[in-house]
């Protein structure tokens, strides 16, 4: 099943899982569209750039919450998944706290640039981890 954005349920289940005090990285697997699909705006931008620009617009967001991005970088196969699953690139994002995290996807500058993500990427992964 693709999915891009997460749910207001799944948000508020990975909330009431998470410590509240440990840090968490953000497990981002991402397959960016060909062209960017804006909803109501023309534009001729790949998928990828797309995200290269919600990349550079959110990057306050992610430092203003003390989080910063901890690697990034192209995807090129996989070992074990299902053969159909293939990812373009991987990116590990680290909070604070969940709370953190919450912060920023709930801030206006954040909502404001979200939608260069939602326009990028035809599906997505993201998963909490705790540090060990």
């Amino acid at each position: 099943m693709k999915a891009v954005n997460p749910t207001p349920e799944q948000l508020k289940q990975v909330l009431a899982d998470t410590p509240k005090d440990q840090p968490v990285v953000m497990l981002n697997l991402l397959r960016f569209r060909d062209k960017a699909n804006y909803d109501n705006e023309p534009g001729e931008r790949s998928g990828r750039e797309a995200y290269q620009l919600y990349m550079r617009e959110a990057a306050a967001c992610v430092s203003a919450v003390g989080a910063e991005v901890i690697w990034s970088g192209r995807s090129v196969g996989s070992l074990i998944a299902p053969p159909d699953e293939s990812w373009d690139q991987v990116l590990l994002v680290r909070y604070p706290s969940i709370d953190a995290f919450m912060a920023m996807i709930e801030s206006p500058e954040y909502k404001g640039v979200v939608k260069h993500r939602t326009a990028a990427l035809s599906d997505s992964r993201l998963v909490a981890n705790l540090e060990a």
